[in-house]
């Protein structure tokens, strides 16, 4: 056997821990030390799965790595797959399809199964909409059972016809606060082994249908977010194949300044890195400073990338890492396993160890992160709190609304939710006792929330209500307005439910402003609720501040928030508690035996999940009746064999969109409206107005996702005329007799025979990783969207759905060129493309004017990339090789 493991990757090493042995696949030989040694933390894990996994890629891995510059493909083979209900729902709908489609052209069904366990959390349907009593939490389950029960019938068909499929029932927690706290091993032991012999040891690698997967890389976990199309190939064994990562490292020094926190820290550094740019690259922290940094502000700087941008932000596994492996109740044994094998491969950053060569650096005194809030539109707008009453002055005409049913005078920018939610924030135990300490120094003296802010506290992980109870800081919560109302994602994914009934009329009636805050991660116009276009992203302390001033124009510095009961004024800063008094409470509440509690009760649901009953069989039963689940369009009569050709024929521009266009943009998460095209279905068919649900929880049905497409207020189609006032996306229809709304124009330009394009600005496809965000305007007929950048996901999805991500040349701009509508497009360069950066002619045939060119580009980072588009996208890819298997 050869000792070179660079030629020979089936050399492996043994590792004793405590008696027992262990093999692994050795970094050391892989490269010379000296080299490897100077490669980041994260792709060192990466090259660990790429020798284990796909030794044929292994070569031209390694010759990146020693040489440093180039490009190549890296195969990844993630060990697990999450994901959460909105994601999963239409992926398994897309799986029961694929079983279908095998079927009907001779296949085995039932050989289409998971490779990987996976792993979904029912966590993005539950809605707030009881609050402000004690049985929040359980009347909003309740209602969440009612509405969704279909889909959850569903999600138990899957059980058990998937094997390895595992489900965390609604009402438990937050997908990436389970997966901290509970399923991530940060080191994988593989017991089963084809050949016998001593278990494998790999890092934990995974991916998630979720952007914000690289919450995990906290702990020293490579896993990023995919779409649900990405995530079904990897569930069926196919690697997730990117680029050879560009690693930008963010040297850190100096530590944190008392009164600041990880919201502060997480909120800078957004800001930081999407001026920076750094879409499509790893992010790694390095420097003295990253040690000074505790497991939860490097869970919430993680949980933001997507909103910088970077496909995975990676903390090395330190002894930090072990120590919230200890605090969350892991095993004992694992954790000195974890730690030995981490140390024997080079994973584990010491103080003594050099730091990693980076393609890029950024310096970061801690000591400079100043008390922060995003908003009122992006999480990258970074505001020192002093500076919020100008944000929203500079982008409103809000005005006071006369007297109210409140019995005063309704304050200019109200505050209509603050909300205490999302895995960013609720996952860290020191800024919700923050809070909690803030609220019960608020009731004594006498303030409580202002009457029209709808409050609440949606954790994510129910071990946050048992250190509170512990605490004794759950009334004091409760009392200030901050009742328990889920555990899910809730507010966070717009499912804020509706505002107060009489600020619901005034938004209306008055033309008010209202605004909301939240401890969340996003925080784009309309997503938190569909009546509120501001919103603004702060700290969960901060968030019970506002809902004790009332409006976002309160001047903490100045104002106080009321008067105490011997008269005095009370000022925020007479709330705030010190760091020692949070860090005392913590230590004194958060226990490892909480957490070993919760992982035992993780997967055992109510009564009411028992309750659900589901169908048998390998191929799921469609009803044609259902609002909910129906077999997808797109994977019904399908060929074996691919398309000669890739082509785009006859094509119109059906819209002209600007910048930031976000997946809530496309396809949008919150509340179905009853008058919106898609509510007017859903009550065609009997569906009542209260049970309308959330678009999030409809999209296992196009017919319902085709009607919201595109129809977020915030939609502008440049390509009509300006006096033309409409909200949400309209366009011409193909003879352009009329305007419509998209998904009716849409169908106009597929019965005339032409082919569509969507023209946007850059950051194409910010936010979510929602797939409907591609496969909406692959079903509208969108074959190409031209864009001067897309954000990773979405770009990735729309490659999943065979639709042509083409960026404008560097410089070039949207704007540049005149677009009307009436152009025909027609695309030279689409037959021979390549790995690598593709040209590509755009030809522009206009009435009565002379042939116009624009030089676009076609970037495919691998062989799958070119595959899945010559197929039309993943799933008939994937369709058609389990035929041929079978």
């Amino acid at each position: 056997m050869s000792t070179d493991p660079s030629t020979d990757p089936t050399v492996t090493a043994v590792l004793t821990v405590e008696g027992h042995s262990y093999r692994y696949q050795p970094l050391a030989g892989l490269l010379p030390a000296e080299r490897l040694a100077e490669l980041p933390y994260a792709v060192r894990v990466l090259l660990e799965n790429v020798a284990r996994r796909s030794p044929a890629a292994l070569g031209d891995v390694l010759a990146r790595a020693r040489s440093g510059h180039g490009d190549c493909e890296l195969p990844v083979h993630p060990n697990r797959i999450m994901l959460h209900d909105t994601t999963c729902l239409p992926a398994l709908a897309d799986f029961a399809a694929l079983r279908d489609s095998v079927a009907e052209l001779g296949g085995d069904p039932g050989r289409l199964q998971p490779a990987v366990p996976v792993d979904l959390t029912v966590d993005h349907s539950v809605i707030v909409e009881e609050y402000g009593h004690p049985d929040a939490v359980e009347r909003n389950l309740l209602i969440d059972f009612r509405r969704n029960g279909e889909r959850y019938a569903f999600v138990k068909w899957a059980e058990r016809s998937l094997r390895g499929f595992r489900v965390v029932p609604p009402g438990t927690g937050i997908i990436h606060q389970v997966n901290m706290e509970v399923l991530a091993r940060v080191v994988w032991r593989d017991e089963d082994s084809p050949e016998g012999g001593p278990p494998w040891l790999h890092p934990d690698v995974l991916v998630a249908t979720d952007s914000h997967t690289p919450m995990i890389n906290a702990l020293g976990v490579v896993g990023w977010g995919v779409g649900g199309l990405e995530g079904q190939a990897a569930m069926l064994g196919e690697a997730v194949t990117i680029p050879y990562p560009r690693v930008v490292g963010v040297r850190l020094t100096g530590r944190l300044r008392p009164g600041v926190g990880a919201t502060d820290l997480a909120l800078t550094l957004t800001e930081l890195l999407r001026a920076k740019g750094v879409v499509d690259r790893f992010v790694e922290f390095c420097g003295p400073g990253a040690a000074t940094l505790g497991w939860a502000e490097r869970a919430a700087v993680s949980n933001m990338a997507p909103e910088y941008g970077a496909t995975c932000v990676y903390f090395p596994y330190d002894d930090e890492t072990a120590a919230y492996l200890r605090l969350t109740g892991r095993d004992e044994a694992h954790v000195r396993l974890v730690d030995a094998y981490l140390t024997a491969q080079g994973l584990k950053r010491t103080a003594d160890r050099p730091e990693p060569r980076y393609d890029d650096v950024i310096d970061l005194d801690l000591a400079t992160v100043e008390p922060s809030v995003a908003g009122p539109g992006l999480p990258h707008q970074r505001l020192p709190l002093s500076r919020v009453p100008e944000s929203f002055r500079s982008t409103t005409a809000g005005r006071p609304a006369n007297t109210t049913e409140f019995g005063e005078r309704l304050p200019e920018g109200p505050v209509a939710i603050a909300a205490i939610t999302s895995c960013t924030h609720t996952a860290n135990p020191t800024l919700v006792v923050q809070a909690a300490l803030l609220a019960e120094r608020a009731r004594r003296a006498g303030l409580t929330a202002k009457p029209w802010v709808k409050t609440s506290l949606s954790p994510g992980s129910r071990v946050v209500e048992d250190y509170l109870r512990e605490a004794g800081l759950l009334a004091p919560l409760a009392e200030t307005g901050f009742h328990i109302v889920g555990f899910g994602c809730m507010t966070c994914i717009g499912n804020s439910g509706p505002l107060h009934p009489e600020l619901e009329r005034l938004t209306t009636d008055a033309h008010i402003d209202p605004v909301a805050v939240l401890s969340g991660n996003r925080n784009f116009a309309g997503r938190v609720n569909p009546r509120v276009a501001q919103s603004y992203l702060a700290s969960p302390p901060l968030v019970v501040a506002y809902a004790l001033a009332g409006s976002i124009l309160h001047d903490f510095e100045r104002d106080p928030l009321g008067t105490g009961p011997d008269g005095t004024s009370v000022f925020l800063k007479d709330l705030w508690p010190t760091d020692d008094e949070v860090a005392a409470r913590v230590a004194a509440s958060v226990r490892p035996e909480m957490f070993r509690t919760n992982a035992t009760r993780l997967r055992d649901g109510t009564q009411e999940w028992h309750e659900i009953e589901a169908p048998d069989g390998v191929r799921f039963s469609w009803s044609p009746d259902s609002t909910y689940i129906r077999r997808p369009p797109h994977l019904t009569g399908l060929s074996t064999s691919p398309p000669d050709r890739l082509r785009v024929e006859r094509a119109k521009v059906l819209m002209v969109l600007g910048d930031d266009v976000t997946t809530d943009h496309i396809s949008p998460a919150g509340a179905i409206p009853a008058r919106s095209a898609a509510g007017r279905w859903l009550a065609d068919r009997g569906v009542a107005r209260r049970d309308l649900n959330q678009y999030s929880t409809r999209r296992s049905n196009h017919e319902v996702m085709l009607r919201g497409a595109f129809t977020n207020a915030a939609v502008r189609n440049r390509l009509l005329p300006a006096e033309c006032d409409l909200t949400g996306g309209h366009a011409h229809t193909a003879d352009r007799s009329a305007v419509l709304p998209v998904h009716e124009a849409a169908a106009t330009y597929r019965a005339a025979g032409h082919d569509l394009v969507v023209v946007a600005g850059r950051n194409y496809g910010a936010g979510s990783s929602r797939d409907w965000a591609a496969k909406a305007q692959a079903l509208l007929g969108v074959r190409a969207v031209i864009a001067e950048s897309f954000e990773r996901i979405h770009r990735n999805n729309l490659i999943g759905m065979g639709v042509l991500p083409l960026e404008f040349e560097e410089g070039d701009t949207a704007s540049a060129h005149a677009f009307t509508g009436e152009e025909e497009f027609t695309f030279d360069g689409l037959a021979d493309l390549c790995v690598g950066t593709n040209p590509v002619i755009l030809s522009l045939v206009r009435p009565d004017a002379p042939r116009a060119t624009v030089r676009l580009r076609l970037r495919l980072h691998s062989r799958q990339e070119l595959a899945y588009l010559r197929h039309g996208g993943i799933l008939p890819y994937v369709m058609r090789r389990a035929v041929a298997a079978s």
